[in-house]
């Protein structure tokens, strides 16, 4: 059996050949300079396409929102939440057991989203989310039977097909959809309900993180993680949009992958490759979380050597939910191409691929705040001088790289022109964790909080 070791030393200094601490903090800030360069280079060039040729479609490029200063009743919980996970936050994460910490982390981690879900009011930051004309709830009366709907589905794909879906519709496989139908057959039907799904279930990413980094890399580099995925502007877009729980859906998978790799039962890999066939079923752009799945068989490769039977359980798994909904009649290729044809119908036929293709970068900027920034270029350091690097600091910095390799996929594919401050939100989790290389965690804590109630207070998010 293999394990990552769960003590990450420091280099010894006799041996350590990257910058002094004062340069690494100068290029920290650099990093997040440039950050936020990009972000208002995206802000001025969207803001003159859209009002000279109006071929954008968001009102306040580059996110999918509106200006609107406001305040709710969400806010005094949501400042209150913020100063207490930055006063607190970086000591508890060192304290705390383990499986205390991570109950402390889900529950913080719900606390910040529902209060700025909640600035918006009850109704227009919850339960009018989901209930919105291109949004799931509007068809749930569709799917009275639903194998014959499933048989039915990429019949109504394509704009000028006969009743033909709304957009987040057509734009997913139908597990997505059959989620909040199932949710309407047991009781819990209507905004409200949903919108608590997606808050509740999302907020564990935060915790399957947390579980991958510990098993992956180390305990103490989990730990000084925890407060920044707590603390993510991200949140503010989990409550409350579907993509928030793709996005715990896609973490789990990754989470119960690097415990199969690493942990004493190798049976994780069923689940995890159970729970990435759901994730494809969710969103047709998540089969790039296979490249966070290589990444930590990479990092688990010994143990896949020793006990190869961690790959059959894995493809096993993985095979189950397409294999149920390709019998219920549903064409997952078919539907991805006619899919192709429903984008270039509609705005992303017409959103420029030129604009969107560097400012999409800009939305994961303010999802991720400055604190991922200077993460990223920390973590860009890591495997720069990984002969020197701590172990444990490597495989995290890989575990990382990974994930932005399959965000950048995802953005050249052209396949998400705008809008994805919320459809990135599942390899935005994985980008956070680069924060626990960051030293003086309360200082980047307070930027990311203050960032996070900047974005609910003055622009409404919606979609």
């Amino acid at each position: 059996m293999t394990r990552a070791p769960h003590r990450d030393r420091p280099a010894d200094p006799a041996t350590d050949t990257s910058p002094g601490p004062s340069v690494r903090s100068a290029a920290d800030l650099l990093a997040v300079l440039a950050a936020a360069l990009l972000v208002l280079v995206a802000v001025l060039v969207g803001r003159h396409l859209q009002d000279t040729y109006r071929v954008l479609f968001v009102h306040w490029p580059p996110l999918f929102a509106d200006w609107d200063p406001h305040v709710g009743p969400g806010t005094p919980a949501a400042v209150l939440v913020a100063g207490a996970v930055v006063a607190y936050g970086p000591n508890l994460a060192v304290r705390l057991p383990w499986r205390g910490l991570l109950g402390a982390a889900w529950g913080a981690c719900l606390a910040w989203t529902w209060s700025l879900a909640l600035v918006d009011g009850w109704q227009r930051g919850v339960a009018g989310r989901l209930t919105s004309p291109n949004e799931y709830l509007t068809v749930v009366s569709r799917f009275h039977d639903i194998s014959a709907t499933l048989r039915d589905f990429t019949h109504h794909i394509v704009s000028g097909t006969p009743a033909p879906w709304p957009a987040h519709i057509a734009g997913h496989p139908p597990a997505a959809t059959l989620t909040f139908v199932l949710l309407d057959r047991v009781g819990l039907g209507g905004g409200g309900w949903a919108g608590a799904w997606c808050i509740t279930v999302g907020s564990t990413a935060c915790v399957a993180v947390l579980v991958a980094v510990r098993a992956l890399a180390d305990e103490r580099l989990a730990r000084r993680a925890a407060p920044f995925l707590v603390m993510a502007p991200a949140a503010v877009w989990v409550g409350a949009s579907a993509d928030g729980y793709f996005a715990a859906v896609a973490a789990w998978t990754v989470a119960l992958l690097a415990l199969a790799v690493t942990g004493r039962s190798v049976a994780w890999a069923a689940g995890a490759g159970l729970l990435y066939g759901l994730t494809c079923y969710l969103s047709y752009g998540l089969t790039l979380f296979a490249l966070i799945g290589a990444a930590v068989l990479v990092l688990g490769r010994r143990r896949v050597r020793a006990r190869p039977v961690v790959l059959a359980l894995l493809a096993a798994g993985a095979a189950v939910v397409p294999l149920v909904f390709t019998l219920a009649g549903f064409d997952w290729w078919q539907g991805y191409r006619l899919l192709v044809t429903r984008y270039y119908q509609g705005v992303g036929g017409t959103r420029p691929y030129g604009y969107w293709v560097w400012a999409n970068l800009a939305c994961t900027v303010v999802i991720t705040g400055p604190a991922t920034a200077a993460g990223l270029r920390r973590s860009g350091a890591v495997l720069v001088h990984r002969r020197t690097a701590p172990v444990a600091r490597r495989r995290l910095a890989f575990l990382v790289g990974a994930a932005l390799l399959a965000l950048l996929l995802a953005d050249l594919s052209g396949m998400s022109k705008a809008e994805t401050e919320r459809i990135w939100l599942p390899f935005a989790m994985w980008l956070l964790p680069a924060c626990a290389f960051l030293p003086r965690p309360r200082a980047w804590l307070a930027a990311q909080a203050l960032l996070g109630l900047l974005l609910n207070h003055l622009l409404f998010t919606g979609w």
